[in-house]
């Protein structure tokens, strides 16, 4: 598989995901699950239907307090983050996010362009407060990446992800948004 170099990308646009990606997202998803350790599922095991993709998507776009974004480039389904904050009054301004690119399409930004949609988006909700996240403590890619949006170290979880018989910790990085 040939990586895609920035020069022969057109155009990436992002994009809030609509239930008519749901068949798209699922491809997508079967794919990536096969192409990082770094993700929380693997091929095969995302587990949900088309139906119950087109239900979630759904389910985010009725809440102030969640975003589920889409990268395209020609058409093509490359990149996707999904946010939701807490579902109480008390954390309601507080969330987590995941995100994830065709491995074909990695080093062209593409990610750093779903993170700062996500900041913008969470500075005008007027909701958000702050943006959390997870990431696996040998994945040094995401978290330069990270660092270099903002995002600072404030604890790490022990054994938080276990891949063919070996435990993995995560850090848990944060940006406040003011």
């Amino acid at each position: 598989m040939h990586s895609l170099k920035l020069k022969e990308i057109s155009e990436v646009i992002i994009r809030k995901a609509t239930k008519s990606d749901a068949k798209s997202l699922i491809d997508y998803l079967d794919i990536i699950g096969g192409e990082s350790d770094f993700l929380t599922f693997g091929p095969g095991q995302f587990g949900r239907s088309v139906e119950q993709e087109e239900e979630f998507i759904q389910s985010v776009l009725t809440k102030e307090n969640a975003l589920f974004i889409v990268a395209e480039v020609e058409g093509k389904l490359v990149g996707n983050l999904n946010f939701s904050g807490g579902p109480r009054q008390r954390n309601a301004h507080v969330g987590e996010f995941g995100v994830s690119v065709l491995r074909e399409c990695w080093g062209n930004g593409i990610g750093e362009k779903l993170i700062q949609y996500l900041i913008a988006w969470s500075k005008d909700s007027g909701i958000i407060r702050k943006i959390n996240l997870r990431v696996r403590s040998d994945n040094t890619r995401g978290i330069c990446l990270y660092k270099k949006l903002g995002f600072k170290e404030e604890g790490i979880a022990k054994r938080d992800f276990l891949i063919h018989d070996r435990f993995y910790d995560s850090i848990i990085m944060g940006l406040p948004i003011d």
